[in-house]
């Protein structure tokens, strides 16, 4: 599915349109960049709370479509510029994890 629907059904606020049109075909929600370094599938939406440009580092280094920060937590300007500069999706959800890791999981596995 494409993250511009998923960011339609799940409500999503869009910070940075890298690739409107890229697939999702899975998710992953962690806070360390070491557990998304290692473990993170190419082609899903990370869901973090982390605010800070590593963030799109990690998520360019295994190729994530985009991350979404929870609790409504808008991203800094560093983030966002990074971002902008890598090509990577940027959004946020005011849910928590649980709640948008449950809402992804029945929309990518359905």
């Amino acid at each position: 599915m494409k993250i511009s629907e998923i960011a339609t059904l799940l409500n999503l606020e869009w910070y940075v349109k890298a690739d409107e049109n890229r697939e999702v075909i899975d998710g992953y929600c962690s806070d360390l960049l070491s557990d998304v370094m290692g473990k993170a599938p190419s082609d899903s939406l990370w869901i973090t709370l982390q605010n800070h440009k590593n963030v799109v580092a990690v998520a360019s280094l295994r190729d994530i479509t985009g991350v979404v920060l929870v609790h409504n937590i808008a991203p800094s300007e560093d983030m966002i510029n990074y971002s902008q500069k890598e090509g990577i999706n940027l959004l946020v959800s005011k849910d928590n994890h649980f709640e948008l890791c449950g809402k992804l999981y029945k929309i990518v596995r359905k």
